[in-house]
């Protein structure tokens, strides 16, 4: 290519029509390399070949003109780099978002599994655990992050977890969107050091219990599910309802393979 390519010439090298170019030069985003001051005729260099494919794609990716007049006005290379490093995070973390609600809703409107109820007494079982007060938009994140902390803490001690880690989730939780969820991991009673608050004991209770299995997005089928055999055949109790993860994000990357008790608390 030579320099002073025309307007005509510069769209067929980087699959951007006229209008397109002219509108970019217009919001100043790809200015043209020189302008004939007699016809007005637009004129590129080669240089702006490779910002038009870059605006091309970023575009596809619906990230916003501010921010691609920011990436291109970057002189930094490596920063440059982070900045569309962390557009292509985003856009990961939403059609992964997109693929789960898709899936969750193929679930949804498919034929309604048989799912298996079961009651249990559950006697009381020390743990490590950490507890906050978050919202349902925070717990995902939050879980991912506590729970590595617990298996390191009980990797410390020299010690395994004694079963399946879980979590507690507060009426509160559901009813106001934010409240008291507790992560744990189980423990043998010899582990527990006395006046170490990190360690408590699940009190013993008596709930009804199914298996979810699939992502935790699709966990709200089964509560309903289980919820509704409860209010057929038990009486709810307001304590908090109780997840354990019988397989979960530390035992594989596969949502389709999680497996999730969940255990409604019901009156004896």
């Amino acid at each position: 290519m030579t320099p002073g390519v025309t307007i005509g010439e510069f769209s067929r090298l980087c699959h951007l029509s006229a209008k397109t170019l002219r509108y970019y030069h217009d919001i100043e985003l790809l200015v043209p390399d020189g302008i004939d001051e007699d016809t007005g005729y637009r004129r590129y260099a080669p240089g702006q070949v490779d910002d038009a494919h870059l605006i091309r794609r970023l575009r596809d990716l619906d990230m916003p003109i501010a921010q691609i007049r920011g990436v291109l006005a970057e002189p930094d290379p490596s920063a440059r780099q982070e900045a569309l490093a962390r557009h292509l995070d985003r856009m990961e973390a939403e059609l992964s978002r997109t693929r789960d609600v898709v899936l969750s809703l193929r679930r949804l409107l498919g034929p309604e599994p048989e799912l298996p109820v079961r009651h249990r007494l559950s006697a009381g079982s020390p743990v490590l655990r950490v507890s906050a007060r978050i919202t349902r938009t925070e717990v995902t994140d939050w879980c991912g992050r506590v729970f590595p902390e617990l298996y390191a803490t009980l990797a410390a001690l020299g010690t395994d977890p004694a079963g399946p880690a879980g979590a507690t989730y507060s009426a509160e939780f559901f009813e106001g969107e934010i409240g008291e969820v507790v992560a744990f991991v189980p423990v043998s009673a010899d582990v527990v050091r006395a006046g170490d608050d990190r360690f408590a004991t699940l009190p013993p209770a008596r709930y009804a219990v199914a298996v979810h299995s699939g992502p935790f997005a699709d966990c709200d089928i089964t509560y309903g599910r289980l919820g509704l055999h409860v209010a057929s055949h038990d009486t709810a109790l307001p304590d908090p309802i109780v997840e354990v993860y019988l397989v979960g994000p530390d035992e594989t990357t596969d949502p389709a393979e999680f497996r999730t008790e969940i255990c409604w608390p019901i009156s004896a």
